[in-house]
């Protein structure tokens, strides 16, 4: 694995094949740097999304484990605190709904489902730009190949008979470099297009699925009562004094 991770490198420095990287978009003509330049904005917003959404990915079942053993042990300040100084996603939602354990059902509800709504078109946040980048690489591939024929029809129209299949047949190969390019770009750009939908879909998931349960929990438990940090000593006290 090494050695072959050390012949890729050795490629891609290789003189040869720099010269044969600059000729192949050179004969391309402009079309090519027109696609380079829309590839290189489609990794930018790939990199960008690649860094938000590990910033918002969590462990969401270990996160909830966590919760459930402050929760149960009438610990919801502790929740809270678990939830707090963190960028990803799902703690914030567990810790709107957790900030009214004292309440409703349906309060927690509302509450929950309004940080839903906030953190959700984070998460998609660009995603949409991806795949206009792939597509707009592949057709830019192919209108810089229409035009690469147009002028290699019109080169060969006053050419000596003799030659005439020679010259078109270089020309085509010529136009046929910047399909090439294009769909390298949108193949690649699709890929991480793929990736990145999984890893955003897999967020969204566990926000829901773990927010449902936190609401199940809290209405289990009956908190509604036991204002958050309150131990159940404390709360047998508040109990006893209220009855006397």
């Amino acid at each position: 694995m090494e050695n072959e991770a050390v012949q890729a490198v050795e490629t891609v420095t290789d003189p040869n094949f720099i010269q044969s990287l600059a000729l192949f978009m050179d004969e391309g003509g402009i079309f090519m740097w027109i696609i380079l330049v829309i590839w290189t904005i489609g990794v930018a917003i790939a990199a960008e999304r690649i860094k938000a959404l590990l910033s918002f990915d969590v462990d969401g079942a270990n996160l909830m484990a966590v919760i459930k053993r402050h929760v149960l042990g009438n610990e919801v300040q502790k929740a809270i605190q678990t939830c707090s100084g963190s960028d990803a996603l799902l703690p914030q939602v567990l810790k709107s709904g957790l900030k009214r354990a004292n309440q409703s059902k349906e309060q927690i509800q509302d509450a929950v489902d309004s940080t839903i709504l906030e953190v959700a078109p984070k998460v998609d946040k660009r995603m949409g730009y991806l795949g206009l980048v792939a597509n707009v690489s592949t057709l830019i591939g192919l209108l810089g190949t229409i035009y690469g024929l147009i002028q290699s029809f019109a080169a060969v129209a006053g050419a000596d008979p003799a030659s005439k299949a020679k010259l078109l047949a270089l020309g085509i190969a010529k136009a046929m470099n910047t399909t090439a390019a294009g769909l390298i770009s949108a193949i690649s750009i699709m890929v991480i297009h793929s990736i990145l939908t999984q890893k955003s879909d897999k967020i969204i998931a566990e926000i829901e699925e773990f927010s449902v349960k936190l609401i199940d929990l809290i209405g289990t438990k009956k908190t509604g009562s036991i204002a958050p940090g309150m131990t159940a000593g404390a709360a047998d006290k508040k109990d006893d004094s209220e009855a006397a």
